[in-house]
């Protein structure tokens, strides 16, 4: 049996070290988030609260305050992402399956389009949503939050499309099958956990995407809770600590339900397996 050099025992203490730190900076803020809300008097300081108590949650969950913000988070968000996925299989199936030398300017093209800065894009935004009469227009915000998304979201349902074999589409092709109907029937199908990452990536994008809603939605009944969180952000600088760490808790109620959810029903397994045997 070897035994370890004192170079790697030291190089194994450092980096389990720094692991820990970086452990501890992600753990202190969940820590802080539930020990204040279950603490009426919390304050900015890791403490356990004097007597733990529901009243923070309590205050919190009405309909103004949760209730109402979190059901225009949920349409937002899921609005945004099932455009987002369809739009992006229908853009990316040409690109993966058709060899064009126009297809990697016109990838690099895309991808340049997440390099734009949101603030700079708001403000003639802004003006055509007014031309349009899209100002305060819930439908008008999800698919300009779509649009917004679907740079990343081709490239990334191109490459998880480059996975599926064309020998399936071919032979339903010999069998009288057209190109959307093997699209719908074959590739869609074979490529679910790759969808359901993209669902996901756009889904957590808009579900904390502050700024276009504060621009673009004017009545407080059709803002998400991302800006509705301003309420407890009181005057001079006073913070309602208590109910914003139990507003923060259920605001990530959702996003931990649909990574629960799209695991229960993948399972984690590949649907490709087997599809091209014999």
């Amino acid at each position: 049996m070897g035994m370890t050099s004192p170079s790697r025992r030291s190089l194994r203490l450092v980096s389990n070290g720094v692991l820990l730190l970086v452990g501890l900076a992600f753990a202190l803020p969940l820590v802080w988030l539930v020990l204040a809300s279950l603490d009426e008097r919390a304050t900015l300081s890791i403490k356990l609260p004097d007597e733990l108590s529901l009243q923070n949650f309590v205050e919190v969950m009405t309909p103004e305050k949760a209730f109402i913000p979190l059901m225009n988070s949920l349409i937002l968000s899921a609005g945004c992402a099932v455009i987002t996925v369809v739009v992006a299989v229908l853009a990316a199936y040409p690109l993966s399956r058709y060899r064009m030398r126009i297809n990697k300017p016109f990838l690099y093209g895309v991808l340049f389009g997440t390099c734009l800065p949101i603030t700079a894009m708001m403000v003639p935004v802004y003006s055509l949503f007014v031309a349009f009469n899209l100002i305060d227009s819930m439908a008008g915000t999800i698919l300009f939050l779509a649009a917004t998304s679907l740079p990343m979201a081709i490239y990334m349902t191109k490459n998880f499309m480059d996975g599926v074999p064309v020998t399936l589409e071919e032979a339903a092709w010999m069998d009288g099958a057209s190109m959307m109907s093997t699209l719908t029937r074959i590739v869609v199908p074979l490529m679910r956990p790759g969808l359901a990452v993209v669902f996901i990536f756009v889904f957590i994008g808009a579900w904390g995407n502050f700024f276009v809603p504060f621009v673009l939605l004017l009545s407080p009944d059709k803002l998400p809770a991302a800006v509705s969180i301003f309420a407890f952000f009181g005057q001079y600088g006073s913070v309602a600590y208590g109910q914003l760490a139990a507003f923060s808790l259920l605001y990530s109620v959702p996003v931990i339900a649909l990574y629960v959810l799209v695991s229960r029903v993948l399972g984690g397994s590949s649907a490709l397996a087997g599809a091209v045997k014999g």
